[in-house]
């Protein structure tokens, strides 16, 4: 109990903030997820999965570096690639250099489902959040988010490899 007495607790207008970013934040994932699942088959993950890897060298990403860029862990990462596999979408390779390792790599059959589902993600993207803000409120949020996205020294997860 001391341990909660001593917590610094948020105020009226910074609880209100948070829980309207929790909210907003929810609110455009499941709609981003819901849109592009009825559009194309791909879940939100999924797409982002098939966006990191069609920017990576040589479309292959190794998969801790791939569930980083995608903010999911390893294991539903795996489950995801998985899913991703059966479609076509993208094949493992073992890494030569690490066993443990493996690749990730973009097929043509996965850059093509991102070419069909891209242009409609993009415009409820635009819809959902760009639309909606003025151009000095976009840069701000752009700020705020890099901000809010940047870990500190003390807080940042430890990194292990694949």
């Amino acid at each position: 109990m001391a341990a909660m007495d001593a917590a610094g607790w948020l105020d009226a207008d910074e609880q209100r903030i948070w829980r309207s970013l929790l909210r907003a934040n929810s609110q455009i994932d499941q709609e981003l997820d819901r849109d592009l699942q009825e559009r194309s088959g791909l879940t939100l993950i999924e797409y982002g999965i098939l966006v990191a890897l069609s920017e990576a060298q040589d479309r292959r990403l190794r998969m801790r570096a791939l569930a980083d860029s995608v903010i999911v862990s390893k294991s539903r990462l795996s489950h995801q690639i998985a899913r991703l596999e059966r479609a076509g979408h993208v094949r493992r390779e073992h890494c030569a250099e690490d066993r443990r390792g493996a690749w990730a790599v973009l097929t043509d059959q996965g850059e093509q489902a991102l070419r069909r589902a891209a242009p409609g993600h993009v415009a409820r993207v635009r819809e959902r959040v760009f639309d909606r803000l003025t151009a000095e409120q976009a840069v701000s949020l752009g700020e705020i988010m890099r901000a809010l996205e940047t870990e500190a020294p003390e807080s940042a997860p430890a990194r292990t490899q694949d």
